[in-house]
């Protein structure tokens, strides 16, 4: 069973910053892109940042080029999301997600909140 479990969101102050985690199991995790997608208040979801299987390629939007840094641990099943410089506009749910077995397969997410 697919199971991608999302933390380390929380209130930061802007200008702060925050790392998140997605801890994966029940599939072969090192052979798998992973996605972090994200969604603020009233909009839809849009992807963040995603890292090819060995890490080797990743890619971002255009809103967090140069603030955040997606990496893999695939030693421990977990992919990060280091986030620097955040802004109110940064304010969302947070997940992360795979494309596994035809479908795409979502954690629960983690709340940034992102004020003074």
């Amino acid at each position: 069973q697919v199971q991608l479990v999302e933390s380390g969101g929380g209130l930061v102050q802007p200008g702060g910053s925050l790392r998140l985690s997605c801890s994966a199991s029940g599939f072969p995790f090192s052979r798998y892109s992973m996605n972090w997608y994200r969604q603020g208040p009233g909009k839809e979801r849009e992807l963040v940042a995603d890292i090819s299987g060995f890490g080797t390629t990743t890619n971002y939007a255009d809103f967090v080029k140069g603030r955040f840094t997606i990496s893999r641990d695939n030693a421990k099943n977990t992919v990060y999301l280091q986030m620097n410089s955040l802004k109110p506009e940064d304010t969302a749910v947070y997940y992360c997600m795979t494309y596994y077995n035809d479908r795409n397969r979502w954690g629960k997410g983690t709340l940034v909140t992102v004020s003074s």
